[in-house]
């Protein structure tokens, strides 16, 4: 292969690398938003705080019988008063966002209560150096400091209008200001002329240096994207929480770049369809139920709706820069899949499988006819996205050996942390050329085939299986049988593939391989560094191979002589999004928080001076 070739696969990897990056980074700023305590332990901390608040900071002021009675209504008053204006937030903004629940709700007001408690205490402490005055100064600045928290958390993340949004920022403060002004003001005399005009005067200060900081992050957005930064987290936080995929789509397809992909399907027919392995050239990300992270089982669901029997669909060699912009492409992409899987079988005869491990790589060749059928892997070493090069190469090889239709599959099947790829593409093309050569020499013979699917009850999103669960098809050759075992998931952890291959040696499987889908279906469903579990992380071993066994058991008594057809489609203009703008929406978030700790001091510094300055003339 020339100079640029390898050159291009060396960008290729490094791209690989440096997105997926760029993608966990960005999962851990959007799973650090949703660490929130239930709803009841959010009402206790805030009982506490208004309670515990109210009560200390008045019986410090007013250490009196009277000073006792005050705190506690003052407690009593604010809590209740929250809780009110919550309920009545929560009834505001209900069915037209669903980002704000009531647990949210009240969450934001335990952070708004939280901040505001400071500069209480604050002021109290001032207060008995410099005069109680001083403790309704601080009062009101903090009043300022959470309608300032509330707006730009508001608009930052909720879907309402404008209108809706502002009210909602000022509702909270303006009513919990109150009670500190019916306990506290007639016995310290703080002119109440003065603390109307503040009020006034901070609310539209404080709305406006919140809009204005608003508009500063969403200009990175603009600029970067040509879309607000704000618009895209709205839109993720609307896929997190309510599954909306609509609206984040939309930005997707805006995004995306029209494409040529390619599809490659082989069939296995006895008197009727009985088994089909689809390994089309998308990935199947970039996570959630977002653009074609659902794609492996949605195909799989479709062709055995189709043909009648069981599909699975192992992962291709391409990586993130062919993930699709919307459902309607995945449509788009069923559709010819589902046409193209109508190819009449021909072939009766097979080679047994071949693998050959050199280096870090390991390859499987089982030719059909003059299809071939071939897999890498580096386990037990990390197996991630590879480059579609190695494709190109591989058929080019297939075609000196007469083969017309290559399905090539990355079994994507082990991941330990570390990634050696780039140092494997050299082991790679050297172990496909060796196994094409080894499986192109030997004789074909009749086989049989045989297939099962199940998808475990017990196991879901969150412990890392798809909706597409497990297939295995069975291939006899001779006396030589094959499994090929295909589990809905994005990766496993290292060392479970050598313990299902051993499991199923002890049912005269002589050979085979484990394949994962890469669905993303599962990605951005938890919170941790990942985002996500790789197949065995946090499914049980043992559950796992016992559902293996079961399948290849129901494969095996399944067996049956059969004939093949294998095809490759291109399907034109489909809109994904490639690896660079997936990159760089990853990366806003950073832009955006980066930008925030920029300005956030200078303009909130200067709005509180301001503040202050009106505090202390007026």
């Amino acid at each position: 292969m020339s100079f640029i070739e390898n050159l291009l696969e060396r960008n290729d990897v490094a791209t690989t690398d440096s997105l997926n990056q760029s993608m966990e980074k960005a999962v851990k700023h959007y799973s650090s938003l949703f660490r929130l305590p239930s709803y009841r332990k959010v009402v206790l901390f805030l009982a506490l705080i208004c309670f515990g608040g109210g009560f200390l900071s008045t019986i410090i002021l007013f250490p009196s019988f009277t000073g006792l009675v005050s705190g506690i209504l003052l407690g009593f008053s604010l809590f209740f008063t929250n809780l009110i204006i919550d309920f009545v937030q929560s009834v505001f903004i209900s069915g037209r966002d669903p980002i704000y629940d009531r647990r949210r709700v009240a969450a934001l007001s335990l952070f708004s209560w939280s901040l505001w408690l400071f500069f209480i205490f604050l002021g109290v402490a001032f207060a008995k150096l410099l005069g109680l005055p001083w403790v309704i100064r601080f009062c009101l600045l903090g009043f300022s400091v959470v309608t300032i928290l509330r707006t730009v958390a508001l608009f930052s993340t909720s879907s309402t209008g404008y209108t809706r949004l502002t009210a909602l920022s000022i509702l909270q403060p303006c009513s919990c200001i109150i009670p500190f002004l019916v306990f506290w003001e007639p016995r310290i005399g703080y002119p109440m002329a003065s603390i109307v005009l503040f009020s006034i005067s901070s609310l539209a200060i404080s709305l406006i240096s919140s809009l204005f900081f608003i508009s500063i992050l969403n200009n990175v957005g603009t600029k970067t994207l040509g879309v607000p930064s704000l618009s895209l987290f709205k839109a993720f936080l609307l896929n997190w929480i309510a599954d909306l995929n609509a609206p984040f789509e939309k930005l997707l397809e805006k995004f995306g770049t029209n494409q040529n992909v390619e599809v490659s399907l082989i069939r296995f027919d006895s008197s009727k369809p009985k088994a089909a392995i689809i390994v089309p050239s998308i990935h199947p990300g970039p996570f959630k139920n977002i653009g074609s992270s659902l794609l492996p089982s949605m195909l799989k669901s479709a062709l055995e709706r189709e043909l009648g029997c069981i599909a699975c669909v192992p992962h291709g060699l391409f990586g993130h820069e062919f993930d699709l912009a919307s459902q309607s492409q995945n449509q788009k992409i069923i559709s010819h899949v589902v046409e193209l899987a109508g190819q009449e079988s021909s072939e009766a005869k097979a080679t047994p499988f071949i693998k050959i491990s050199e280096g870090l790589a390991t390859a499987c060749c089982q030719i059909f006819g003059n299809f071939a059928l071939l897999s890498f892997t580096l386990a037990p070493n990390t197996t991630e996205d590879l480059p579609q090069e190695l494709g190109l190469f591989v058929r080019q090889e297939a075609e000196k050996y007469g083969l017309t239709c290559s399905v090539i599959i990355n079994a994507h099947n082990s991941i330990d942390g570390k990634t050696s790829t780039q140092n494997a593409l050299a082991d790679f093309k050297k172990v496909a050329t060796m196994c094409l050569k080894k499986a192109a020499s030997m004789k074909q013979l009749p086989f049989e085939v045989g297939a099962g699917t199940v998808v475990p009850k017990e196991y879901g999103l969150k412990e890392g299986m798809g909706p597409g669960g497990i297939t295995v098809v069975v291939v006899k050759v001779g006396i030589q049988k094959t499994a090929y075992v295909v589990i809905d998931g994005n990766n496993m952890v290292t060392g479970l593939r050598e313990k299902i291959l051993l499991s199923l040696s002890s049912m005269e499987i002589e050979e085979g391989e484990i394949f994962t889908t890469d669905t993303h279906s599962v990605n951005a469903v938890i919170l941790g560094d990942r985002g996500y579990h790789p197949i065995g992380e946090a499914i049980d071993h043992g559950k796992l191979i016992g559902y293996i066994k079961d399948i290849t058991f129901a494969a095996l008594s399944d067996l049956e002589p059969v004939k093949v057809a294998c095809a490759t489609t291109t399907i034109p203009d489909v809109k994904v999004i490639g690896d660079t703008q997936i990159e760089t929406l990853c990366l806003l978030i950073d832009k955006t928080l980066q930008k925030a700790k920029e300005v956030a001091i200078p303009i909130f510094a200067l709005t509180a001076l301001l503040l202050m300055s009106i505090l202390l003339f007026s």
